[in-house]
């Protein structure tokens, strides 16, 4: 297990596939504690989390995209990260902080997780993603759907992203001239 944060992004990787073992209750109160610690702006939280671990459940959640959810069927637990639109003018990035948190938290407790984009997103069909969660969850439609993180015990290992790979040219010091 990772020992410090610089440790954790080190060796991070999105993985997508997942041993068919089900998650302990322990666990997952400790992702869900995770959650709910997400920072946001000023403090609003306009943030809802619905943790699915419903195999039937997560097959039509991993339908909800036409590219880029399918191995969300494998995973132990999705987490639906979605907001009240209305509470916050930053919802979407109240809701990017507390999805990049979980998918760290998860790599933190041995887990192997991958997020998935919702918001402006469209299942195969053509219909859009968050309306199809939303029906698949019972959501009210005043909530809109940033992500899912698909978790579980990893069935795939990837090494992190090596010091020659980041993209230093992505960077200044100061300005960008």
């Amino acid at each position: 297990m990772p020992q410090s944060f610089l440790d954790l992004l080190h060796s991070r990787r999105s993985i997508r596939k997942y041993r068919p073992e089900r998650l302990d209750p322990e666990t997952v109160d400790l992702l869900r504690e995770i959650a709910l610690r997400s920072p946001s702006s000023r403090g609003i939280n306009p943030w809802r989390f619905v943790f699915v671990q419903n195999p039937e459940t997560l097959r039509e959640l991993a339908r909800s995209k036409g590219h880029g959810s399918a191995f969300l069927a494998g995973a132990a637990l999705g987490v639906v990260v979605c907001a009240e639109e209305g509470e916050s003018d930053v919802w979407v990035e109240d809701c990017s902080i507390a999805s990049t948190l979980l998918h760290l938290g998860a790599h933190s407790l041995g887990l192997g997780s991958c997020w998935i984009q919702i918001r402006n997103r469209r299942a195969a069909d053509g219909t859009s993603s968050e309306a199809r969660i939303r029906d698949v969850l019972g959501l009210p439609d005043t909530f809109r759907v940033e992500s899912i993180v698909g978790v579980g015990r990893p069935a795939e290992t990837k090494e992190g992203v090596s010091e020659e790979e980041l993209q230093f040219d992505k960077m200044r010091d100061e300005s960008w001239s």
